[in-house]
């Protein structure tokens, strides 16, 4: 059962709007280090720009490891207003379930994390070694103001290894997330009057050509690198997706299409890479009126399923729950990915109960409380005390 504690956090947090873009997160890191330092605790505010700051606290507690659990806290846009059944930026209650805008993704994770970071410090006989919070900005536009920058200016905040509470869905443990692709294609054509084109000239049909073969990319399945990611429960992270997010072009209604072009988000799986996807792309493109160009990407990353990272999280998770989380693929980004990048291993696991977030974001109650006694459980198994031995 929830503590009004947990629930008063949650709420004050999801109340802190902090909408990515433009992502000032100036409001729900102020109610941060507020909670924690009336804990006693020392945050510190890290920051490239003033308006996105990244927050780091740190309790040593003798010699060991050093394991580092991470959240953000800027949110997506909230969607169509009018199409939520809840206020967005007020923690609503209802049948089991806790809506607010951020709230999957992922200010229950961040609050879990706060909770059993502050429930640690308090409580040091059990473990021993270095515990860091980090609770960023940036993170859902990928942005260079969250953890990136946060790891270029304070290294040390690297740890030996990392928890993520950016939850994959269903209480399933992410060792692995998906590559991404951000493309523009672009399409040109003739110039002249629109009663003037003929059958597959204009610039816009040339574009929707192509875009409906990018859409038959989408049933692409690929079989993973790790035989651990290869079962049923992770059919989503072996399958390319291919989502055109922007459409446009230029003229007039009553002139040809001369140009026209997508922005196009593909997320990799792994076994796929960024060099795979633009040879397909080089082979659409190839002898037509189109060309393409990377706004960003990057491969597809993991960590190895026998990690002791790995291994505590679902010991957790077991002993909490009464059964095992199934190891899969992430679908969407997450800073987890920039640990990786370092040799560091990292995992994610949090409350965030599908891959959906805006209208009506929500997590289960007591995922969301199960979070909390998760993350203090794989505490105490990856930073064991010598002396509870």
């Amino acid at each position: 059962m929830m503590r009004p504690e947990e629930i008063a956090l949650l709420g004050h947090l999801v109340a802190a709007r902090s909408v990515n873009p433009p992502g000032d997160t100036t409001a729900p890191m102020k109610v941060a280090a507020t909670w924690l330092r009336k804990r006693g605790l020392a945050p510190r505010i890290v920051a490239a720009v003033p308006d996105k700051p990244n927050l780091v606290a740190s309790v040593d507690n003798g010699d060991g490891p050093h394991l580092v659990l991470n959240a953000h806290l800027d949110t997506v846009p909230p969607g169509d207003l009018d199409a939520w059944s809840v206020p967005p930026w007020e923690l609503t209650a209802c049948d089991g379930r806790l809506y607010g805008l951020g709230t999957g993704n992922m200010k229950a994770a961040a609050a879990a994390m706060m909770l059993a970071f502050a429930h640690l410090a308090g409580q040091r006989d059990p473990w021993q070694g270095r515990l860091t919070l980090t609770l960023v900005a940036d993170e859902c536009v990928f942005g260079s103001d969250g953890a990136a920058h946060l790891l270029e200016a304070e290294p040390e905040v690297r740890g030996d290894m990392l928890i993520c509470g950016e939850g994959p869905g269903h209480m399933a443990l992410a060792i692995a997330e998906k590559g991404l692709m951000w493309v523009r294609l672009s399409a040109t054509g003739p110039v002249g009057q629109g009663m003037l084109t003929t059958q597959g000239s204009a610039a816009s049909v040339r574009l929707a050509g192509a875009i409906a073969e990018l859409d038959r990319w989408n049933d692409i399945l690929v079989t993973p690198p790790l035989a651990a990611l290869d079962h049923d429960r992770n059919t989503q992270g072996k399958r390319l997706s291919v989502n055109v997010g922007r459409i446009g072009s230029e003229g007039f209604i009553s002139q040809a299409s001369s140009a026209a072009f997508a922005e196009i988000d593909m997320r990799l799986p792994p076994g796929m890479s960024v060099a795979d996807i633009s040879g397909r792309l080089d082979a659409l493109c190839d002898g037509a009126p189109l060309e393409w160009e990377l706004i960003k990407g990057w491969d597809a990353n993991w960590s190895a399923p026998d990690t002791v990272v790995a291994w505590a999280v679902s010991e957790a998770a077991t002993k909490v729950r009464g059964n095992a989380p199934a190891p899969v693929t992430r679908s969407p980004a997450s800073d987890a990915a920039r640990w990786r990048e370092l040799g560091i291993p990292a995992v994610c696991f949090g409350p965030q109960p599908e891959l959906a977030s805006g209208v009506d974001d929500y997590v289960f109650a007591q995922d969301f409380c199960d979070c909390v006694a998760i993350y203090k459980e794989a505490v105490t198994r990856l930073l064991p005390s010598h002396t509870a031995e």
